[in-house]
């Protein structure tokens, strides 16, 4: 079976994370899925770029996530949830998944 690029499940995880929360009005359930793609993207990252890297794109994300909520009172909701999963994405793609 083919892996998923570390990229898709960060930013699955962040844009499945939000919208499961606004989906269900239950927030802890969209962490549960953000939180859940964040430890497989975590251990892929750290399978292809090492512990450093995994640390780095670790925090990346979960920076996008607080970064998220200030912004979006800027640009709105989904635009802030898509920007900051897009570079998140692109953060795990050049450092991570284009190696392996």
């Amino acid at each position: 079976m083919a892996r998923i690029p570390a990229a898709m499940v960060a930013v699955s995880g962040i844009v499945g994370g939000y919208a499961t929360a606004r989906a269900t009005k239950k927030r802890p359930l969209g962490g549960v899925v953000l939180g859940a793609a964040g430890v497989v993207a975590a251990r892929q990252w750290r399978e292809a770029a090492g512990g450093k890297t995994a640390a780095a794109l670790t925090a990346a994300y979960v920076a996008g996530f607080a970064g998220s909520h200030p912004l979006a009172k800027k640009v709105g909701a989904w635009p802030a949830v898509l920007g900051v999963a897009g570079g998140v994405g692109l953060a795990s793609w050049v450092l991570a998944d284009r190696r392996g």
